[in-house]
């Protein structure tokens, strides 16, 4: 007679079964997420093909668009390289004011947004404290693209520490160590040991800050001028669209930087899936 292994009992947990858990958590994702998205899509699709289009393709919409994505995008390319320097550096060295300068790293996450546009308005205005020392070279940073990368690099920098951070803090020392007793140097050591081991928290953190500076208003409005063709946002340009009771134009705007939003962090996400796989979870 041919014995068989009885199934074996999973530890009770504290947290519900799967069933309440998952149904649980769709329920809440439709009413946060899913349900608003999906009003604005039959939204868009109420418009028409042609009627979408011609709104989504007129010259002001591209402008603000454009605008919107690269500034978001180099707003987040420098936070990826100076946010791991600022983990770095937190993780790795202990010296006066370490405490203050990580408290202070979280301050855009608690100011409201439009308290931190106001006063980066007043310090890089020709007149301001920074300013006044780029306008002799002639250069502007408030009311022009300049400015709008200042301000979305601000409020993006503490979503690439604060994920690079932990992983940065786990990371065995002892693989340095080994790669310098076998012959690298810092720069070997550096790429292929320690960003390897970085890069999917990295690439999460790029896709957070990209996420938060593409959707960003409060700061941006104040500091940007809000000229068509020049320094329009297209957030801004939705808010607009939507006081002059255009209600087709912002959907129209809004639809297609939901489009455009999901399909860059798609594209992230797919890359950290390929990096974990590669080098690993976390290492």
């Amino acid at each position: 007679m041919v014995g068989f292994a009885l199934p074996r009992l999973k530890q009770p947990s504290v947290i519900p079964g799967f069933a309440p858990t998952l149904g649980f958590t769709v329920l809440y994702l439709s009413i946060i997420v899913l349900i608003p998205l999906g009003a604005l899509i039959l939204k868009a699709a109420g418009l028409g093909f042609g009627d979408f289009i011609a709104l989504a393709t007129a010259s002001r919409t591209l402008a603000a668009l454009q605008l919107s994505f690269l500034t978001a995008l180099v707003a987040a390319s420098i936070n990826a390289v100076f946010g791991l320097l600022i983990a770095w550096v937190l993780v790795r060295y202990d010296f006066p004011g370490r405490r203050v300068i990580d408290a202070v790293i979280d301050l855009p996450f608690a100011l409201p947004t439009a308290v931190a546009g106001i006063a980066l308005t007043s310090l890089y205005t020709p007149n301001g404290w920074i300013g006044q020392f780029f306008a002799p070279l002639g250069l502007k940073v408030a009311y022009t693209p300049i400015g709008i990368v200042v301000a979305l690099t601000f409020v993006s920098l503490p979503f690439v520490v604060r994920t690079v951070e932990p992983v940065l803090r786990d990371l065995d020392r002892e693989v340095e160590e080994a790669a310098a007793t076998l012959g690298a140097g810092r720069f070997a050591t550096v790429t292929r040991v320690i960003l390897p081991a970085l890069l999917p928290a990295l690439l999460t953190g790029y896709a957070l800050a990209l996420a938060r500076a593409i959707g960003e208003y409060g700061s941006v409005v104040f500091i940007a001028g809000n000229i068509p063709y020049v320094s329009e946002i297209a957030p801004l340009l939705i808010v607009i669209r939507l006081e002059e009771f255009n209600y087709a134009g912002a959907t129209a705007v809004a639809a297609l930087m939901l489009a455009i939003s999901f399909a860059m962090l798609l594209t992230i996400n797919l890359i950290q899936a390929y990096s974990r796989r590669r080098y690993g979870h976390g290492a």
